[in-house]
């Protein structure tokens, strides 16, 4: 396997890089207790020299690679500039050199928040989707007018070139890197270990040119709207084509060349969503909840969640619950 690259860039955001490297550390410990002998990627924390450079949050990173001599990665990983982005991009003309040489080798090529002024400065996301953070969205449309920016999503993909709009959004990202690196166990692992509560499938939240995210089918659009309000419903396919002005296999056959799913595949993954947020923030039996997210049963509503997150609806809650603080009545202070 390919080294992973994470680039060190003076003032950038040190928790861009930060929860990253700490995800697939995570990631690896897990690949590594279950098989000792598993090849394991290197990651290296690359620089245009190899002294010590600043971080925000006086966070200093070591490099071990000089972006000269990187011609090929697994992954490389962008962090989120700060302030000026432009300025920051335009001093380092090697970091911009090494980006482009890695997306001709097919890397994947990752971009937490202004990090996507990189890419969008070398060209490489000329008609692309594309994302940055929501405060730099003004300043980056009119820098880089060739870019499709997106400023309803906090990821896109496009090809190999990923981005992500904040620090929360790129663990969102790394669970789907860690999956596609190490499995799925180990993303489920990764996932339940860092803040389940707050993260969103990748499917889920991302812009994905041609496959998943936005597409311009309006009738499955219609049939994505209308399963989403009618969650705790049966799914009739012959019903839901007719609301579409389809026949069931043409639905199926456009749900699937706009989305790359099914509609029972995507009323499946958003049951589960809407499962997650209630057991998050309600008091809801795991029956109440089956109910109205249509799962039909109890067992059923287990078993599904137990298969899509590698948790039982009780230890998932348990382990959300664990984190959130609420006063009782006896632990407040007295006047």
């Amino acid at each position: 396997m390919r080294a992973i690259i994470v680039f060190a860039v003076e003032g950038a955001l040190g928790s861009s890089l930060a929860l990253p490297l700490e995800m697939l550390h995570a990631a690896m410990q897990h690949r590594r207790a279950r098989d000792r002998r598993a090849p394991l990627p290197a990651i290296r924390v690359a620089a245009a020299s190899r002294g010590p450079v600043s971080m925000s949050g006086s966070l200093r990173l070591q490099p071990d690679s000089v972006v000269s001599r990187i011609h090929e990665a697994e992954l490389a990983i962008i962090p989120s500039l700060w302030r000026t982005p432009q300025l920051t991009v335009s001093r380092h003309a090697g970091i911009t050199d090494c980006i482009r040489r890695l997306a001709s080798t097919g890397t994947r090529i990752c971009a937490v928040g202004t990090g996507s002024y990189f890419p969008a400065a070398a060209g490489l996301l000329d008609g692309r989707p594309a994302t940055t953070h929501w405060s730099f969205f003004e300043d980056f449309s009119r820098r880089y007018p060739a870019v499709q920016l997106q400023r309803r999503h906090l990821i896109t993909r496009s090809g190999n070139f990923y981005c992500a709009g904040s620090v929360n959004s790129v663990a969102d990202l790394m669970v789907h890197f860690i999956r596609e690196l190490f499995g799925a166990e180990a993303a489920r692992q990764v996932e339940a270990q860092f803040s389940p509560e707050i993260r969103r499938p990748f499917e889920a939240a991302s812009f994905v040119e041609g496959e998943a995210g936005a597409h311009p089918d309006e009738s499955v659009w219609i049939a994505q709207d209308w399963m989403l309000a009618h969650l705790g419903e049966a799914l009739r396919m012959p019903e839901l084509a007719a609301r579409c002005g389809l026949s069931t296999r043409s639905l199926n056959r456009r749900f699937r060349a706009a989305l790359g799913t099914t509609p029972l595949a995507f009323l499946q993954q958003a049951r589960v969503a809407a499962a997650r947020e209630l057991l998050r923030s309600s008091n809801l039996s795991a029956a109440e909840i089956a109910a109205r997210c249509g799962f039909g049963g109890a067992s059923h509503f287990s078993r599904s969640f137990t298969s899509h997150t590698g948790a039982t609806p009780q230890d998932y809650r348990h382990r959300v619950r664990g984190k959130l603080f609420s006063a009782v009545a006896g632990n407040s202070p007295r006047s």
